[in-house]
């Protein structure tokens, strides 16, 4: 057996976990995951999901009301001290003190951490190092989110917890804390992180878990979620070329002269698609083919979750 073959060490389980709230409301119902040590694992799921109530379980900010988690092999909440200085966490809001300059903020902060960074450098890994001098509140709301993550990596973090961490940001913004976390992930930091941008989870997970009403409806990498739907293709016919001339077998739905093709063997029907065209003589105008998205598979498992739902009776 190689290293590669090695199974890796498992760094978060989650094992049947549930979260009630005051009024028996139960945020969580039964999860149950893991996260090997290095590993980039996406909690996603639509507003009210219980994408956060289950990471502040993870994080040991409160016990949860049934099942059991482990974060570096000790309970988070309460084995706090042995688990605290190994993790970071960037919440959804930092809530610093307006009057403070970065510099200051971090300076506070690392006053609080063990062994951390030097304050120069943790500002310079987010790209704050030219804004070291302004005071919080003369900050962007893009650059409060990557203050909020200067001070997560304070520690060297073994574990990190990103709770939307690119909310605010611009494109470049976004892409450079892409990167950053790309960076941590190759030095062996274990990443758990909440997004509501499919997009950022699709490129940086390496398994995601998607939530809807406090349990996780489908779990895997990227790829094994989005195989589960099918292709598509769309095209516009020419106009005197009606749908019903396509081979039946590619099942097209059309809209007057617009098509589109939904399809589980995509370079089987782009080809019998292509072959027709160019034995008929039909340009294909406006023709585009691609695999299914995690947007379009998360809409679609939403979408499927709540139509299974039960609806309640007058």
């Amino acid at each position: 057996m190689t290293s590669d073959d090695m199974p890796r060490e498992c760094v978060i389980q989650a094992e049947d976990v549930r979260r009630r709230y005051d009024g028996g409301f139960e945020a969580v119902s039964g999860v149950s995951f893991t996260v090997a040590r290095g590993e980039l694992f996406a909690l996603l799921g639509t507003n009210g999901a219980g994408k956060t109530s289950t990471v502040e379980l993870l994080e040991g900010l409160t016990r949860p009301d049934g099942g059991r988690v482990r974060v570096l092999g000790h309970d988070p909440y309460s084995e706090r001290a042995r688990v605290r200085p190994r993790i970071g966490v960037m919440l959804q809001e930092g809530g610093f003190p307006s009057e403070l300059t970065a510099t200051e903020t971090v300076r506070m902060w690392a006053g609080c951490t063990s062994g951390s960074r030097p304050v120069g450098e943790a500002l310079e890994l987010v790209g704050l190092a030219h804004r070291s001098r302004v005071r919080v509140k003369q900050l962007s709301g893009g650059e409060r989110r990557r203050l909020d993550l200067a001070l997560a990596l304070l520690g060297r973090p073994e574990v990190l917890f990103l709770d939307e961490p690119t909310t605010g940001l611009d494109a470049e913004g976004r892409r450079d804390t892409w990167e950053l976390v790309r960076r941590l992930q190759e030095d062996g930091t274990t990443v758990l992180l909440t997004t509501h941008y499919l997009e950022e989870a699709e490129s940086l997970a390496d398994r995601l878990a998607i939530m809807h009403r406090g349990r996780i409806v489908t779990a895997g990498t990227p790829d094994e979620v989005t195989a589960a739907r099918p292709a598509r293709i769309r095209f516009e016919l020419p106009r005197d070329v009606p749908a019903a001339r396509l081979p039946l077998d590619l099942r097209a739905a059309a809209e007057g002269s617009r098509v589109e093709i939904r399809t589980f063997h995509l370079q089987d029907s782009l080809a019998e698609l292509l072959r027709w065209a160019s034995e008929s003589g039909v340009a294909l105008h406006k023709l585009d083919a691609r695999a299914a998205s995690l947007e379009e598979a998360f809409l679609d498992i939403a979408k499927s979750a709540a139509e299974t739902e039960e609806v309640p009776v007058p």
